[in-house]
């Protein structure tokens, strides 16, 4: 236990130095909204502090964001200095920033992913008192229980990876910056261990669990001096095993100049390696990579989140959908790479259509989302959108769309998941570009040749 003690010491003090590094570059927010502390929300056996940011534009059935600081960390350090909180303002939906306090060789606040308690499913401590926070969140605010999510920085991404194995049945997702497997704190340890071994951890977090899993996206970066990148494949190993799905990526692509993603099965684990990037996550720009993958910039649950939970490792890949075949950027990420080519039907016949277009644009940079709208009475199956990017625009990434070309006369096409829109249906699309001075959108839209009735976004 001195062991895991001191392991947990080194973490927590590059921890805080990180989370000051992250408040330092990062601006201030501007929105009405403000972090607030809540009390009363229920059982609290860990006697951690909850702090919760609602939106001014919350959602009518919101989704829930558990984010969690780093050793020595602060909810309020946390909130200021990543950008959960502007997304939450963009996408509608709450944030929840746990406030822990265990120790470690006389260091503060850390998550504990190390005593018995926290390990198993209904056994207390801090997995426990989060949980109490999401059930306030669904009962005071119509909180959606299909889209509970964790992440979190060190100490709060190994908080994170417990929360998946100790309550798979609340959270249907999470993304961890900068953490370690399941288990790794406690009696079994952080050795090497094989994927069934890792595996075999998760499943004895909630023995006899045979509901869906969550899907785990896992960020690392080459140079952590604090824990070291190998953490990475060995997340890798105990999610790809859980889901009883082949540890050799099914594809491999660059979001962004430096980062490497890999998706495993249809696309249930990620691994995302950020070359030359120390302990210090998550960097500008990576939080809407997680919001994307997530679901939360949607009003619908992501699809893919209800596959086999338990499967043997010799189980074949689910069947499920990728949830987010390419990432939205924040309007204050770095511009990144090609859009993802993906798979997509013929675009069908003709098509009565509504398009609302925004933009969030910086010097240099900016990001545009599109909503289509099917305002027909037939239903679409394959569409394909029409527009002109205005001069000195072009286009360095996009998400739920390939885009060809980069400029000038623009066609977006559906992806294999989205490709077909019911009377009514909506589905939302976008991209990053590089800008010269005009950050306006497009003013006319075409959708299989139609024309489309345009309105603000």
């Amino acid at each position: 236990m001195r062991r895991h003690a001191r392991k947990l010491a080194g973490i927590c003090v590059t921890a805080v130095v990180a989370a000051l590094s992250v408040i330092v570059m990062l601006a201030p927010r501007a929105s009405a909204a403000t972090l607030t502390q809540v009390t009363n929300f229920g059982s609290n056996p860990g006697n951690i502090q909850m702090y919760l940011y609602v939106p001014n534009n919350v959602a009518p059935h919101p989704g829930i964001l558990v984010a969690m600081h780093g050793c020595n960390g602060w909810a309020q350090g946390f909130y200021q200095g990543t950008e959960f909180a502007s997304l939450a303002d963009q996408y509608g939906f709450i944030v929840i920033y746990p406030q822990a306090n265990k120790s470690a060789n006389g260091l503060s606040n850390c998550f504990d992913v190390w005593t018995d308690a926290s390990l198993h499913h209904g056994g207390g401590s801090d997995p426990a008192s989060i949980v109490s926070m999401v059930n306030y969140v669904e009962q005071h605010y119509n909180g959606d229980p299909e889209r509970v999510f964790a992440t979190g920085f060190s100490s709060g991404a190994m908080e994170t990876n417990n929360l998946l194995a100790v309550y798979p049945d609340v959270f249907k997702a999470g993304a961890p910056f900068s953490g370690v497997p399941y288990g790794c704190f406690g009696p079994a340890g952080c050795g090497d261990k094989t994927p069934q071994q890792w595996g075999d951890l998760v499943r004895s977090a909630y023995p006899g669990y045979t509901g869906p899993r969550p899907r785990a996206m896992e960020w690392h970066g080459t140079a952590d001096s604090v824990l070291n990148y190998t953490n990475l494949q060995e997340e890798v190993d105990q999610w790809t095993n859980v889901w009883g799905i082949s540890g050799t990526p099914t594809s491999t692509d660059s979001p962004q100049s430096g980062w490497t993603r890999r998706r495993y099965g249809s696309g249930q684990v990620e691994a995302w390696t950020i070359s030359g990037a120390g302990h210090d996550l998550p960097h500008r720009g990576m939080a809407i990579y997680a919001i994307r993958f997530f679901g939360l910039d949607n009003a619908s649950p992501t699809p893919g989140t209800s596959p086999s939970s338990s499967p043997s490792p010799s189980a074949s890949p689910s069947a499920s959908p990728s949830a987010s075949p390419s990432a939205s950027p924040s309007p204050r990420s770095t511009p990144g790479t090609s859009p993802t080519p993906g798979t997509s039907p013929t675009p069908g016949g003709p098509a009565s259509c509504r398009v609302a277009a925004s933009v969030n644009a910086w010097p240099g940079g900016m990001t545009e989302s599109i909503t289509i709208t099917n305002t027909g009475t037939t239903a679409i199956n394959g569409w394909s959108l029409a527009f002109a990017l205005p001069s000195g625009q072009t286009i360095t990434s996009g998400w739920n769309a390939t885009y060809s070309p980069t400029g000038g006369q623009v066609t977006a096409t559906n992806m294999s998941y989205n490709g077909s829109l019911a009377p009514g249906a909506s589905t939302n699309i976008g991209f990053q570009a590089n800008q010269t001075g005009n950050a306006t959108a497009p003013t006319a839209f075409t959708l299989n040749g139609n024309a489309c009735t345009v309105t603000s976004g």
